[in-house]
């Protein structure tokens, strides 16, 4: 099976990928909401280029308050109309990532800059949404549960208490997959972005469980790809939308 995470509209890459004939798991990050190289994304569509730089100044001087606050005062007052925008920029930025699983035995979840109820209904037949659930793939158990860290209070973020709860459901699995990194230094400390944003709940599965392998997104550049979590091996997918490169498991 092939893995990857954080794909942030990458779909030519998916779309190569998916092609290969191997089952393809999507773990989470499907849209592209800032590029920090670049600009481009959905927000840059929603609120403009010049905010968006503002507001990524501010969070590379340490000050993600002050964009936080910036970006608050912009959208007070309009705040359904900007509701409705923004989630119709999503339902079309699905379209070309969707398209590229057509034809693909595919199991996708979410992460925390995605939409779930649109990237569920955005899916193609044959594309599986996978939470809080275990399937079996080329003969093992895997666990696939979706949702980013709670940080700023957006649709793909889940509470460490949500994420318990969904992990536990699962049982033991040989294999987990989810977006959140466990609360491993090394592994949930984005050497870019300066913060760990690692799951207390994804590190204790581990530790009680002890499945073979744990794959996660969510971190772009972290201290460490891999590392072992008691008897785990976990591995960071990559940042999919500037690699183009999917993970074989084993």
């Amino acid at each position: 099976m092939l893995l990857v995470a954080d794909v942030h509209g990458a779909s030519a890459a998916l779309a190569r990928v998916a092609r290969q004939g191997e089952p393809l798991l999507v773990l989470g990050d499907l849209l592209n909401l800032i590029d920090y190289r670049t600009g481009e994304g959905l927000l840059t569509d929603l609120l403009g280029r010049d905010l968006v730089e503002e507001v990524l100044l501010r969070r590379r001087q340490g000050k993600p308050g002050a964009a936080a606050g910036r970006w608050q005062a912009f959208v007070a007052g309009r705040e359904a109309e900007m509701t409705a925008r923004y989630h119709a920029l999503v339902q079309t930025a699905y379209v070309p990532v969707a398209a590229a699983l057509e034809g693909a035995e595919a199991y996708v979840t979410y992460g925390n800059a995605d939409l779930p109820d649109l990237l569920r209904a955005a899916l193609p037949p044959g594309a599986r949404f996978v939470d809080g659930e275990a399937v079996t793939i080329e003969g093992l158990r895997v666990g696939i549960v979706g949702g980013g860290v709670a940080r700023l209070g957006v649709p793909g973020e889940v509470s460490e208490e949500d994420l318990a709860a969904r992990l536990q459901g699962l049982g033991s699995v040989d294999v987990l997959c989810t977006h959140a990194a466990p609360a491993v230094g090394p592994l949930c400390h984005d050497v870019i972005g300066g913060r760990g944003k690692g799951s207390a709940a994804v590190r204790e599965y581990l530790l009680l469980h002890r499945p073979g392998w744990h794959y996660f997104g969510d971190v772009h550049q972290p201290q460490a790809v891999s590392w072992r979590v008691g008897e785990t091996r976990c591995r960071n997918l990559g940042y999919f939308r500037l690699t183009g490169r999917a993970v074989r498991h084993g």
